[in-house]
């Protein structure tokens, strides 16, 4: 008894000095975070960053404020009815096999954990994308990921997107999506920072010509859709076939598109 009353006497403050600075700890990452905060407007238009989650907020900070290029691009239109579009844009797994075995692009994507994903372009250009915030008007995410292209030697770094959607009708009624996307990026390469004035315009065309590639991978996908659509189901189903509660909203798309009266199920809230 009097070895384990020892024991305990010298555990007792041990203990009571690891928990206080575990607390300081915690509270110094809490007060951290409570320092940083992010804008809403960017380039003319509001994004909710105040509604990102507390934990990242410290890890996009820095991009916003020391980016190496910072692009806009668009309005550019994708001919989808916003139902649709905002299906697929919230199953990137799906959208991306699609594209892939319809040869519209190379894309590929897959689920890593509950929210991330990982995604290629197949010509150089991948990362794993962490969705931080979305609405049905508002996308935000955060990207790290790698390059390497013809032009740009290969290159890591961080990205935050933010896309802003806006449903819109042609004359004849057709419902279309537009879509404008703002990108703050900053490179984790020491090694270019001694070149970057010069590397920025460089820099920033990649990173329009990927977004302007993903877009038109999207209108592709849209045209198949509306004018394929017996292909498009064929490819979603031959084996290994998409997941089923995915096929049966994607025959209900297809049928709407040709029908719009009727509208694909299950629709998003």
């Amino acid at each position: 008894m009097t070895g384990c009353g020892q024991i305990v006497r010298r555990i007792g403050p041990m203990a009571a000095v690891l928990t206080a600075a575990l607390a300081l700890s915690d509270s110094s990452g809490q007060a951290e975070s409570d320092r940083c905060s992010l804008p809403s407007h960017h380039v003319g238009m509001v994004f909710p960053l105040d509604q990102v989650d507390a934990a990242w907020t410290c890890r996009v900070e820095p991009i916003i404020a020391h980016y190496t290029t910072a692009n806009k691009v668009g309005p550019i239109r994708t001919m989808l009815p916003e139902e649709i579009y905002l299906y697929l844009l919230e199953h990137p797994v799906m959208a991306a096999a699609l594209v892939n075995r319809l040869d519209l692009a190379l894309y590929k994507a897959e689920l890593r954990g509950s929210e991330a994903f990982w995604a290629t372009d197949g010509e150089g250009t991948e990362g794993i994308v962490h969705p931080l915030y979305q609405d049905r008007s508002t996308r935000i995410y955060y990207l790290e990921g790698t390059h390497d292209g013809r032009f740009l030697p290969r290159v890591s770094g961080k990205a935050l997107v933010l896309f802003k959607l806006q449903p819109v009708k042609d004359g004849q009624g057709g419902e279309s999506m537009d879509n404008t996307m703002v990108a703050y990026l900053r490179l984790d390469n020491r090694l270019y920072s001694g070149l970057l004035s010069m590397l920025r315009p460089l820099i920033g065309n990649v990173v329009n010509r990927q977004v302007v590639k993903a877009f038109d991978a999207a209108r592709r996908l849209a045209g198949a859709m509306r004018d394929h659509p017996e292909q498009v189901l064929f490819e979603a189903t031959d084996p290994p076939g998409l997941p089923d509660e995915q096929v049966a909203f994607l025959k209900a798309a297809l049928a709407s598109l040709h029908n719009p009266t009727q509208k694909p199920s299950p629709a998003l809230p």
